[in-house]
């Protein structure tokens, strides 16, 4: 009998014994080790905005999601859609390994990086790394037509 890899995403907070969070590069893109495993490193799509209002705008629907109900943010190539799941309990759709998975955060953990957004927030030195292994990755993948 064989097992399909199934991966499951915990549910990330800021007060986690184990690091999950590895950095945020400069594109706002949240890097996140799945279930603590560098192995299975992500990046998930992060709130990026044109100004002080949209980053307004945003939290403050950040803030209103009720049990059930989504907000789609627009990116450049693609959308971030986060889910209300319940109270204190929201998820980010991912792919791991070839598989969807939702990341799931509590208000906090999601809030804070949401954050990262303001126009006056730079990234890490150490993040600008990350982006470039993004970069990289995208120069690595085939192209189709």
């Amino acid at each position: 009998m064989t097992r399909d890899y199934f991966p499951l995403a915990p549910r990330y907070r800021l007060d986690d014994e184990s690091p999950w969070l590895q950095g945020i590069d400069p594109s706002r893109r949240y890097w996140i080790d799945v279930n603590s495993s560098p192995a299975h490193r992500v990046s998930v799509e992060g709130l990026v905005v044109a100004d002080f209002d949209d980053f307004k705008q945003t939290i403050l629907g950040f803030r209103s999601l009720a049990s059930g109900e989504q907000m789609q943010v627009e990116r450049i190539c693609n959308a971030l859609t986060i889910h209300c799941l319940g109270e204190n309990c929201y998820a980010i759709e991912g792919e791991v390994a070839g598989a969807p998975v939702w990341h799931l955060f509590d208000r906090e953990s999601l809030e804070s990086l949401l954050m990262t957004a303001h126009p006056d927030w730079q990234c890490a030195p150490k993040d600008v790394d990350l982006g470039r292994r993004m970069l990289m990755r995208s120069w690595e993948s085939a192209i189709t037509a």
